[in-house]
């Protein structure tokens, strides 16, 4: 028996524009939970108790959009995904200092050794690490867990824009080109922000980035 064909997400935000409410429940069922992710790392723990303020602000503009709407090469997740960090940004940009412009982060010659590439600013982060999830010994399990904390850490000394920029790049891995069209900044801006926070990010992780490099 062939098993009907799931409906995209594209279909499902045209469907909903249409006045099939059925249709945004499913998109909402499918996204919550890595809407809600992408907004938590985004904010920082410092400013967790305003997640779900910024949350429910960001599906409202899902939802004040969707006449609008038409796809236009990327997915609705990368979309969606924009509109969460532009909530995010303007969130933190109203209630606490601008975020700073990232300077540019010098070349290093240690580079491919940990895993960064000037164009992709790959610095490939476990969720294991991040969901606390990963299998093996007690032993493993407390490291893990220290390893994913020490990330949240690194991640909230970040500015602001910095941290968003690197959180949208490994919760969605769209191109460097697609990212920056759809924030609306210059490639070398987004590509500034990217290599500058993954540098400060391979500094501040220490010897935790080689563990976790290794086990990818």
């Amino acid at each position: 028996m062939t098993l009907p064909q799931e409906e995209s997400d594209e279909a499902l935000m045209q469907s909903y524009a249409a006045g099939k409410q059925a249709s945004f429940n499913t998109l909402y069922s499918r996204h919550e939970t890595s809407l809600l992710r992408f907004i938590s790392r985004t904010l920082g723990r410092a400013h967790q108790q305003h997640c779900e303020e910024v949350f429910q602000e960001a599906w409202l503009r899902i939802i004040r959009a969707k006449d609008s709407f038409v796809p236009q090469g990327a997915t609705w997740r990368t979309w969606a995904f924009t509109v969460a960090y532009n909530t995010s940004i303007d969130w933190l940009r109203n209630h606490q200092r601008s975020p700073q412009i990232a300077e540019q982060a010098p070349a290093h010659a240690d580079d491919q050794e940990w895993g960064l590439s000037p164009d992709e600013a790959a610095l490939h982060i476990s969720d294991a690490a991040l969901s606390l999830q990963h299998a093996g010994s007690v032993e493993e399990q407390a490291f893990w867990r220290a390893a994913g904390q020490r990330l949240l850490h690194c991640l909230d000394e970040l500015p602001d824009e910095q941290r968003a920029a690197f959180v949208l790049k490994h919760e969605d891995d769209r191109s460097m080109d697609e990212l920056a069209e759809h924030l609306g900044i210059a490639f070398e801006a987004l590509r500034s922000r990217l290599r500058y926070g993954t540098h400060k990010l391979k500094q501040c992780m220490g010897s935790y980035l080689q563990a976790l490099e290794g086990a990818r």
